[in-house]
């Protein structure tokens, strides 16, 4: 179960990379918010699933 919450986590990271040169507004943000959700998608099995 958190492998598939973590690759949507890392596929919508891309998807708001890819949207963030498109947005009339708020575009670092978007962009941040990808960083984001990208490096929380890496973070999940690297630190919650190896205390198992």
């Amino acid at each position: 179960m958190a492998f598939i919450i973590s690759f949507l986590l890392f596929v919508v990271g891309l998807f708001l990379f890819a949207v963030a040169f498109n947005v009339a507004a708020f575009q670092a943000l978007v962009f941040f918010c990808g960083i984001l959700l990208v490096c929380l998608s890496f973070g999940i099995p690297a630190h919650i699933l190896s205390k198992r």
